[in-house]
């Protein structure tokens, strides 16, 4: 194992400061089978020159590790400071744990931290016993919550749970994060908790009382409620304390606090929809967002009324994005597009509601919109710089069709610093690129009306959809209801047509968008065209007001077939790849971590789909309203979920290709409505080699794949099968035939 200090960063000094007066622990090592003390590695400190120290034998501070029992290790670092070799211990960049004796057995060993405190601290004193402890069951896991403690000293919390006769740890979290996910793994299982809090002196409260939680097979709705109520967690508790905004990002040691503008907008929209859920109060959602509006207004870095990309969630100061050092139009647009659906939702006539719509209005009327036009009558530009202005390669104007329209609405709809170009031909040139955006096609049998190809990342679809309502309305270019719907239908389709043969991928598997990426790529924007076997679950999921029967069957599918691996305490991680091959070898990749950007939609488009709040309040701006008449904007057919031509499907086999087929073959076909179906292939005998599918599928057109194997996974001779599909008490069949 190799760890690095994060915080803070390296190198890190065990110097002066620190003489003999501080040991170091590694917190909760945990082995799924016990561990003899002469079989525990070594440890070792590297320099930044990369010399070590003499390895330490970890069974000299420890007996032997128990099985499935959380141990602590405590490691006096003065064996490495009077024998430090010929590493220079003022600059430690590694701690290094590998292995000792050779008894030609694998061992393995979970680390969940190591920290360096005090070994003779003179508190003795501990925590208070935490209190507030709730559970709560959902299908396949239990979270656990707490009100937070007030020690300043608080490091955080330990999880205990009954294994029928001891309470035994399990899991530990920091202050930060008060609050726990168990995943058990099914349902009608019943769990019992404690839990305890524990401080920098190595001090641990006594045990809470007592909580129990059973899971439960959940009805759709409670599925919704369980997403919001996990990703609102992440604007909320994992939430700038200072600022009270989204911090871009979070991994499991918890070093990146950045903030994040963009982020920060679809965090302002989450929190309006955390409280119509009764996550929080109103009065705990007007008290945060007056802080994250006092923040935007008196501390963070500006230019011309524009937002930097990043910021410091303490100081307010810009923090890089790249060479990016000022202001970022677009990611702008998306703060003022969730601040703008705030104002219309705080509207009682108090003093804190009354503050944060008049902070909402200053900002809104602060940004110069028609200064990052750079006096082009092409467009908006995306960055300016106070060192570089327009002139560096990270800025160009931006046209659609991407993420980027709420920008255009904006500038043309600020009351103070809307563009002095007349707004259509403005909007046509911008946005529209010369009418270039406008590339009618068909792709699958679906009608995509700007773009290019597939249409792009679904993120397209969503960000600057979370505020503006797309329903029953069209410019010149699309009606963006029915456009956003096909191409979030087409990228499902690419999934299951799996032209690639990704592992996974299929009718309720789907969903390409920009998103953290398998290691070697890291972020990049999954699409059709850009398609490495990653899913990232918000692609599917925030595209619920499109397609939700699709988007609710991913939803249940992700948590119900990758559990844990994609569940964690801020809801879905961030992506997921089941081919990754790393040195040659297949395997798995799943993401460990969150972003912003992919967190935000999912919980504002489910909130979208249920109830229409944040459309229903951003479009309530009189400014925005006048800005659509002014770039041509007319009212359309009703283009909602209900369309009854989106419905009418019938229970129907359309056929398999290719037909003959050689190894590989696809079946098509329609059901009318989501419900359980079982697909069987047979030979010509009658016998039954290969039961294809036994599930719920969606209403709409579905795709099987047959790859020619039978049950057993050997490949069937050459001749004519049968498959048959079921469901209902209802029966259809068709032939293929095999030739090899």
């Amino acid at each position: 194992a190799i760890i690095s200090p994060v915080s803070p960063t390296p190198p890190f000094k065990l110097g002066e400061n620190t003489k003999d007066s501080l040991k170091m622990y590694l917190e909760d090592v945990y082995t799924t089978t016990s561990i003899s003390s002469a079989n525990l590695p070594v440890i070792y400190i590297e320099d930044l020159n990369n010399n070590k120290t003499p390895k330490q034998n970890l069974s000299n501070y420890t007996s032997n590790i128990p099985a499935n029992v959380w141990t602590r290790i405590f490691v006096p670092l003065s064996v490495f400071k009077n024998n430090p070799g010929s590493a220079n211990l003022s600059q430690i960049k590694t701690i290094f744990l590998g292995q000792a004796l050779s008894d030609g057995l694998e061992h393995t060993l979970f680390i969940d931290e190591v920290r360096m405190i005090s070994a003779f601290s003179s508190d003795t004193t501990r925590p208070s016993i935490p209190q507030g402890v709730v559970a709560r069951g959902f299908e396949y896991h239990v979270d656990l919550k707490l009100n937070p403690n007030s020690e300043p000293d608080l490091m955080g919390y330990y999880l205990y749970k009954s294994d029928g006769s001891n309470f035994v740890r399990i899991a530990a979290t920091t202050r930060e994060i008060p609050f726990f996910t168990d995943f058990v793994g099914g349902y009608n299982l019943t769990g019992l908790y404690k839990i305890s809090a524990f401080d920098s002196s190595n001090n641990e409260s006594f045990l809470s009382n007592e909580v129990t939680a059973t899971t439960y097979q959940m009805t759709d709705e409670e599925f919704l409620d369980m997403v919001q109520r996990a990703t609102f967690r992440y604007f909320w508790d994992w939430g700038d304390p200072n600022s009270g905004i989204a911090r871009e990002r979070w991994h499991p040691n918890g070093s990146d606090v950045t903030n994040t503008i963009g982020g920060g907008g679809f965090g302002v929209m989450a929190i309006l929809a955390g409280i119509e859920r009764g996550f929080v109060t109103r009065e705990q959602g007007a008290d945060r967002m007056l802080k994250i509006t006092d923040f935007l207004a008196t501390k963070v870095d500006t230019f011309h009324g524009a937002f930097p990309h990043w910021f410091n969630g303490t100081t307010g100061k810009v923090v890089n994005f790249g060479i990016q050092n000022g202001g970022d139009i677009v990611e702008t647009a998306f703060m003022i597009q969730g601040l703008l659906t705030a104002r219309k939702y705080f509207d009682q006539q108090n003093s804190t509601e009354e503050q944060i719509r008049n902070l909402i209005t200053q900002l809104w009327r602060n940004v110069d919109w028609n200064f990052y036009r750079n006096n082009s009558s092409s467009g908006l530009y995306w960055n300016w710089s106070p060192t570089m202005g327009f002139n560096f390669s990270n800025t160009f104007i931006f046209h659609g069709w991407n993420e980027t329209l709420i920008a255009y609405i904006l500038a043309i709809a600020s009351p103070t610093h809307a563009v002095t170009l007349p707004a259509l031909s403005f909007y046509r040139s911008g946005w529209g690129n010369g009418d270039q955006i406008e590339q009618f096609r068909q792709i699958y049998d679906y009608s995509l009306y700007v773009g290019s190809s597939y249409g792009g990342p679904l993120f397209f679809t969503h960000y600057s959809f979370l505020g503006f309502d797309p329903r029953n309305k069209k410019d010149e270019f699309a009606n963006y209801f029915t456009h956003n719907r096909n191409q979030t239908l087409v990228n499902r389709q690419y999934c299951i047509s799996n032209p690639k043969n990704f592992i996974g991928y299929g009718t309720n598997c789907w969903g390409l968008t920009a998103s953290q990426s398998i290691p070697g790529v890291d972020y990049t924007s999954h699409e059709p065209n850009n398609d490495n076997g990653t899913i990232t679950p918000t692609a599917a999921i925030s595209s619920m007001p499109y397609t939700p029967n699709e988007s609710i069957a991913a939803l249940k599918h992700f948590y119900r077939t990758h559990g844990s691996n994609l569940w964690g305490d801020f809801g879905f991680k961030d992506a997921f790849n089941l081919t990754y091959s790393s040195k040659g070898v297949l395997g798995t990749w799943f993401s460990d971590g969150y972003l912003a950007i992919d967190q935000g939609p999912i919980i504002v488009m489910i909130e979208n789909y249920r109830s229409q709040l944040l459309w229903n309040k951003f479009m309530a701006n009189p400014e925005i309203q006048s800005a659509l008449t002014a770039v041509g904007f007319v009212s359309d057919s009703t283009t909602d979920v209900s369309d009854p031509d989106r419905l009418n499907y019938l229970f129907k086999l359309d056929g398999n290709y290719p037909n003959p087929f050689n190894p590989i073959t696809r079946i098509r076909f329609e059901l009318p409505a989501t419900q359980n179906i079982k697909v069987d292939i047979y030979n010509v005998l009658g016998e039954n080699v290969r039961e294809l599918f036994n599930g719920e599928l969606t209403a709409g057109i579905n795709e099987l794949i047959w790859n020619g194997n039978n049950d057993y996974g050997n490949s069937v001779p050459s001749g004519v099968y049968i498959y048959r599909m079921e469901s209902n008490g209802n029966l259809l069949s068709s032939k293929m035939i095999l030739q090899k």
